[in-house]
């Protein structure tokens, strides 16, 4: 594998559903929320271990006051390459949450995540509870995907496990109105992860023949 190639493996984006998002602001009346994008620390492992390999990759610490600096290592062409970047402590598990932090910003450093920080941050309905009279966040109430400007369409892979996973609902409906309950709810999952047309096209025809295989269940029952 060309170090070009690995630095394309490193940097290319995750599914959408290994994405995570965190209320970063919320607005005066606490229904929505300024999201930001990220990912755990063990998909950035998982990312390393599936392109270099566990041996070809380590990662080592150093601690200055609330400071933490990683150094992330990966070894290319038989030469160790290192990249650090550090965090402060978190509010939740100060010392957990800045090893993680700081691994998650050195791995930036090689470009794994790093198109999450191109991602707009968008505005997203949420819930939230008031504590000593501020509002906190709580929920999302919808997904944060849908509010991204220019966020990029899903893979064809995933619009693939898409049809899969509509075969299966469609199933699952044994009557006209329930698959038409089930076209709404894909339709709603197509629009927001941006399905191109002929996905759409291909889901479409299964929901009509799932539609007509009842149908014509239908009409035999009446003819008996």
């Amino acid at each position: 594998m060309t170090e070009q190639t690995i630095f394309e493996k490193l940097a290319a984006e995750f599914p959408r559903e290994a994405v995570s998002w965190r209320a970063q602001t919320l607005n005066r009346e606490g229904t929505k929320a300024l999201a930001l994008a990220y990912i755990d620390a063990r998909d950035v492992m998982k990312r390393l271990d599936e392109v270099v390999g566990a041996e070809n990759w380590q990662d080592r610490y150093e601690f200055s006051g609330p400071r933490t600096v990683c150094y992330l290592s990966i070894r290319i062409n038989s030469e160790w390459i290192t990249k650090a970047d550090g965090a402060g402590d978190t509010d939740v598990e100060a010392e957990k949450g800045a090893i993680s932090d700081a691994f998650k910003r050195a791995a930036v450093k090689w470009g794994i995540g790093r198109y999450l920080y191109d991602l707009d941050a968008p505005w997203v309905p949420c819930t939230s509870t008031e504590y000593k009279g501020r509002k906190r966040w709580t929920d999302w109430t919808a997904d944060p995907w849908a509010f991204v400007k220019g966020g990029k369409r899903v893979s064809a892979a995933e619009m693939k496990r898409g049809l899969e996973s509509l075969n299966q609902d469609l199933q699952d409906c044994h009557s006209s109105a329930s698959v038409l309950k089930c076209a709404d709810g894909w339709k709603h999952i197509m629009d927001r992860d941006g399905w191109t047309k002929d996905y759409r096209d291909v889901a479409r025809e299964r929901v009509k023949a799932r539609l007509e295989h009842l149908k014509s269940l239908e009409r035999e029952k009446e003819a008996a």
